[in-house]
């Protein structure tokens, strides 16, 4: 067989051709996006598989995660649209939009539908997941995997059945070839601010909530802070961002963060920087958040972003010999291969990059690598990224640190999207995109799009960096005019070089 290209489709097992080997037996012990992509690729090749998975086919980033999040920040997002109705010469029910009182909003949220359409929405997709498995011939079991050695998992079956084998009569134990770690993090937790569910909340408790926050203190100002924040805002929530740092998104692109920070001060966003919580606690009726320096915050509801943990623990790692880093996530090298033989892990619980495409190709390349196929390690050099922000953050390649840490000479360029004929039209203002392109030869390393739908618009650039294109090639590409994409190519024209 040969290697699956990105973007081509793939053959149904039918059309495979029959590999001589005899199949291998597969397990794999989590049922998100890296463990359903592998027992795929593995099931395509001939193997003998098994997926194990308490939760529900999809793990968190399909059940609590991913899919629920971007489903409630995409309705968000339609509030933000709706803000710019006016501008447009939109009016609401025959009166102009800014003719309505001070404060008053066009138009309202009911959280309780919103959150029904997203768990609905996740269950669905978990479904789709399930029965993509069952028509190729997985076969999944509901239950707690762990490891007994490299070659053994012992499953604690949900539904109490089982075979025994040396196990209890509510397990079962499952031989194996090859075993596939992919078992997700959980939300960090502070002793000093446990959630309930009710009041104090992670991101994966929000669902519950069938009104919508009157004042929404969060806690940190990273990737689902800020996204949470945003989205909550847009939905018709007071906001309060607490940050531990000089501002929020501290890893991103500096430019893009400032303007992030921008647009949520501008659309009312209270955001605190340098202000560490201590705690959150339950009053009468709201939170009260304790930041370190003494000064306190006052909320209906409080939302903990403040990182999650790997859910390596009770999988029997040290008996199978399985190393782990000190904040608990199992190492592994560039194919996926843990430090015990036969056995691989993908995503969350790895620590290399907390993505759905990051782990779902950590777990094909921990197939092919196990089973004998073609194989390329994992590049993140050439990982796309997006921050469902409004505007979206999308980045690629290498960052402008990076490059001036590493001592590479780059050269850079930024086009403000207000320029874009096709922003001006849809009345969008805030965004940009910038490149960095080799000094010498001019191959593009890197690129962040700030735009409304950014995560599509930066595939051009993922194009670029992976296909190590220069920025004149991208430049005397042909774009439609008028389009968002348009503003790649004229950026890429001004990197131009005649000396490259």
């Amino acid at each position: 067989m040969t290697a699956t290209t990105p973007g081509i489709a793939e053959p149904t097992p039918e059309q495979q051709p029959q590999d001589e080997r005899p199949a291998s037996r597969v397990v794999v012990v989590g049922g998100g996006p890296g463990g359903y992509e592998a027992a795929l690729v593995a099931r395509r090749a001939g193997a003998d598989v098994t997926l194990v998975e308490l939760q529900g086919l999809g793990g968190a980033a399909v059940l609590t995660d991913v899919v629920p999040s971007k489903t409630l920040i995409a309705t968000a997002e339609w509030m933000t649209i709706a803000e710019r109705a006016p501008e447009l010469g939109i009016r609401d029910g025959g009166v102009p939009v800014t003719d309505a009182p001070p404060g008053a909003r066009a138009h309202e949220v009911d959280l309780a539908r919103v959150n029904a359409r997203v768990v609905e929405l996740a269950a669905a997709q978990s479904r789709d997941i399930a029965a993509r498995l069952e028509s190729v011939g997985v076969r999944v079991v509901d239950g707690h995997g762990r490891l007994d050695g490299p070659q053994r998992v012992v499953v604690d079956r949900a539904d109490g059945g089982g075979r025994g084998d040396g196990a209890s009569s509510s397990s079962e134990v499952l031989d194996a070839d090859v075993v596939l770690l992919a078992t997700g993090a959980t939300p960090r937790t502070l002793p000093e601010a446990m959630p309930d569910g009710e009041r104090i909340l992670t991101w994966t408790q929000l669902y519950g909530l069938t009104s919508l926050p009157e004042r929404l203190v969060v806690v940190g100002s990273g990737v689902t802070g800020a996204e949470f924040a945003g989205a909550y805002n847009a939905l018709g929530s007071h906001v309060v961002l607490v940050s531990s740092r000089d501002r929020v998104l501290p890893g991103e692109d500096a430019d893009a963060a400032e303007l992030i920070e921008e647009v949520f001060r501008q659309r009312g966003m209270e955001v605190m920087s340098r202000s560490r919580a201590q705690s959150a606690v339950r009053t009468a009726d709201g939170v009260l958040v304790t930041l370190a320096d003494g000064r306190t915050v006052e909320g209906s509801h409080c939302l903990m972003a403040v990182g999650s943990v790997p859910s390596t623990h009770g999988l029997g790692l040290e008996t199978a010999g399985v190393r782990t880093t000190r904040s608990g996530h199992i190492e592994v090298d560039r194919v996926s291969r843990t430090s015990a033989r036969g056995v691989y892990a993908a995503g969350d619980c790895t620590g290399i990059l907390p993505l759905a495409s990051v782990a779902a190709m950590q777990g094909r390349i921990a197939m092919a690598h196990a089973l004998g196929d073609a194989v390329v390690p994992l590049d993140l050099q050439v990982v796309a990224a997006n921050i469902f922000t409004a505007p979206e953050i999308a980045t690629v390649g290498a960052s402008q640190r990076t490059l001036e840490e590493s001592g590479v000479r780059y050269r850079t360029s930024t086009l403000e999207l207000a320029r874009n004929p096709r922003a001006k039209m849809l009345g969008m203002h805030d965004g940009f995109v910038k490149l960095f392109a080799h000094a010498t030869t001019g191959i593009v390393l890197g690129g962040v799009v700030v735009a409304p739908r950014a995560g599509e618009l930066v595939f051009p650039i993922t194009l670029a960096v992976s296909q190590r294109l220069t920025a004149d090639d991208v430049a005397q590409s042909f774009t439609v005019y008028p389009s968002l994409s348009g503003s790649i190519a004229e950026v890429a024209r001004t990197l131009h070089h005649p000396e490259a």
